[in-house]
């Protein structure tokens, strides 16, 4: 932060305070409070060097309402807020809430007494500027009023105000009571031309919404929302028209009307195969497509597979409660094509329902089959640092495409590398990294990056403090045997070094060097270049086979401008570039292959 003004609500007195005492230190601000503050070098920056930002401590009391607006002519504003605990992900975090441009408008309620921390940043990069921040208390939101009431058949105009009751994440809202019987079911229409509407249902319980599903972009209805909903119960359930932007404001159309008629059941066991067609004479999805349903049984904790192939369409599953309210769904998991798989673990014993169609209006032939596998085993703990030897063998749990694994849970901070190392003689190795949950999403995935045959090493930058899990795989389906699993942990990613034209760097790549997407090791050193200035790079090393790259930064990214193997030698790299524009530019001393390290020399020189 390199300089800022705080105008209080009482005095028009203005700080200013030099940027480093305030880098690493957060800046009271209390509401009432107002700073012209800049964001630039010198500010602490985000993982991987994709954002930079100021940070600001806010002393609140549980229950209160506080309201944050940045607005800058320089860069995309983006507020953040973090709760008194130390670690863990934003609470609350707003783009363009504003409404005008991209500033930003974040509106959040303490839920406890202590010192929250607000950050003030770029949506992405590091080229920052000035820009305003105000904190405002708002008032206590007013009760909200008896919901008024809508039956099937019914549509009712409204209007999202100011003074409409809020959710807690600070947008406005109109609720509706509508009663249903069990089983009954709806098609909820929410239209506006004056916002991007969001409909929401659900229910009551002690003052408190409970949602049970919600519509943001119903199916060819642009920017309306159509929900279609099956009530599980007999009772009265609360409709709310609300926007997807906080302040989103203005008149809207809620309409209730009988549902459509789902596609008729066919009744199917777990371990079952059936060859079915898509017709035009077939029942209607919720998309208001031809689909078939399927209901089997099931029990808690059970974790069915169901697959579903055709030559004819592009498949597509979505699986169901009994109350046909949405759990999981897919379009193309299958390992080959645009075939369908479903993994999921059954939240209790009942009834469920598989719906089987295509990914647009097609019809056809396909097959179908819903199988039990084992459920995922619970992970071990793997400490940074730590070498452990396994075993993929029968019994252990598998993933989507049949592959054996075993899994490990590890705890990190935002910016944090990690080496995931994997070794094994007897099958290929895979290693992927995720977040807990119900079902695992890979957030980066290697197979040989050990550069030594089939051996693994996965390298990591985490995106966030937290928890994740490391799998250990096997390539194919088939593959069982031994292995040896390291964890490294290796510091914050080093930042690049200045470089002048018409000098030689000499250095030496490691294991603790920064690492490309493809987990090769690289140096980084940044030139500062006029329009059409033209360079010489080379790159000379007998230990490594060299690779220059080089590039700029595009919204928190490195984006490759120009790139050099062997144009040298066999080994060695020469690449001639003519900078686009003006500015600052990122050279990378690397490798062509993973895993190499060693010395190296890098030479740029001005070209005539």
């Amino acid at each position: 932060m390199r300089r800022y003004t705080i105008l209080t609500a009482v005095s028009a007195l203005a700080l200013s305070i030099a940027a480093p005492a305030l880098a690493q230190t957060p800046v009271p601000l209390a509401p009432g409070d107002a700073v012209d503050g800049q964001i630039a070098e010198g500010d602490a920056n985000g993982p991987d060097d994709a954002f930079r930002y100021d940070s600001y401590s806010v002393n609140a009391r549980a229950g209160q309402r506080l309201q944050a607006v940045m607005r800058s002519a320089a860069f995309d504003a983006y507020l953040e807020v973090y709760g008194p605990e130390e670690g863990g992900e934003p609470l609350f975090s707003d783009d363009d809430g504003l409404g005008e441009g991209t500033d930003s408008q974040l509106r959040f309620t303490a839920d406890r007494d202590g010192v929250y921390l607000l950050r003030a940043r770029t949506l992405s990069g590091l080229e920052g500027g000035a820009y305003t921040l105000a904190l405002t208390e708002r008032p206590q939101a007013r009760p909200a009023p008896r919901p008024s009431r809508i039956r099937s058949g019914q549509s009712q105009r409204g209007q999202l105000a100011p003074n409409d009751p809020e959710t807690d994440e600070g947008g406005s809202y109109d609720a509706f009571a509508l009663r249903a019987r069990s089983g009954e079911r709806f098609a909820i229409d929410l239209t506006s031309e004056d916002f991007d509407p969001v409909v929401r249902v659900g229910r009551m319980a002690n003052g408190v919404f409970s949602e049970l599903a919600m519509n943001d972009d119903g199916p060819d209805t642009g920017l309306n929302s159509r929900l279609v909903f099956t009530a599980p119960e007999a009772g009265e359930y609360i409709v709310r028209a609300t926007a997807l932007n906080a302040t989103g404001e203005g008149a809207y159309t809620l309409a209730v009307a009988e549902g459509p008629e789902p596609a008729p059941t066919q009744p199917i066991d777990i371990g079952a195969t059936v060859q079915g067609e898509l017709t035009a004479d077939d029942g209607l999805s919720e998309a208001r497509r031809p689909a078939d349903a399927y209901r089997f049984p099931g029990r808690e904790g059970q974790r069915v597979r169901v697959d579903m192939n055709s030559s004819d369409f592009d498949t597509y599953l979505q699986l169901f409660d009994d109350n046909r309210l949405s759990l999981a769904e897919d379009d193309d998991g299958a390992p080959e094509g645009t075939n369908s798989r479903l993994t999921f673990t059954l939240p209790r014993t009942g009834s469920y329902i598989v719906e089987a169609r295509a990914f647009s209006d097609e019809t056809g032939r396909y097959e179908l089959t819903i199988s039990e596998i084992e459920p995922e085993k619970p992970p071990q703990t793997l400490a940074f640092g730590e070498t452990l030897q396994g075993e993929i063998g029968e019994g252990d749990s598998t993933d989507s495409e049949d592959r054996s694994f075993d899994a490990y849970a590890l705890s990190g901070v935002a910016g944090q590398r990690i080496h995931g190392i994997m070794r094994s003689g007897d099958f290929d190795t895979l290693l992927q990294i995720g977040r807990p949950g119900s079902e695992f999403t890979a957030l980066a995935t290697d197979d040989d990056g050990l550069g030594e045959g089939t051996d693994s090493r996965l390298s990591y930058t985490l995106p966030e403090d937290g928890e994740y899990l490391l799998r250990a795989l096997t390539y194919e389906a088939a593959g069982k045997g031994l292995y040896s699993l390291e964890l490294v942990d290796r510091g914050p990613q080093p930042r690049p070094g200045s470089l002048l034209v018409g000098s030689t760097a000499r250095g030496t790549l490691t294991e603790s060097d920064a690492t490309a997407e493809d987990n090769s090791f690289y140096d980084a050193y940044r030139v500062t270049l006029k329009e059409d200035e033209k360079l010489l790079i080379t790159m000379v090393s007998n230990e490594v086979d060299s690779f220059v790259v080089v590039g700029s930064d595009k919204d928190g990214a490195f984006e490759p401008l120009a790139s050099d193997d062997d144009s040298l030698s066999d080994t060695h790299s020469k690449l001639e570039w003519t900078a686009p524009a003006d500015g600052t530019y990122e050279i990378r001393a690397g490798t062509f292959q993973q895993g190499e390290t060693g010395a190296y020399a890098l030479n740029v020189e001005k070209q005539p």
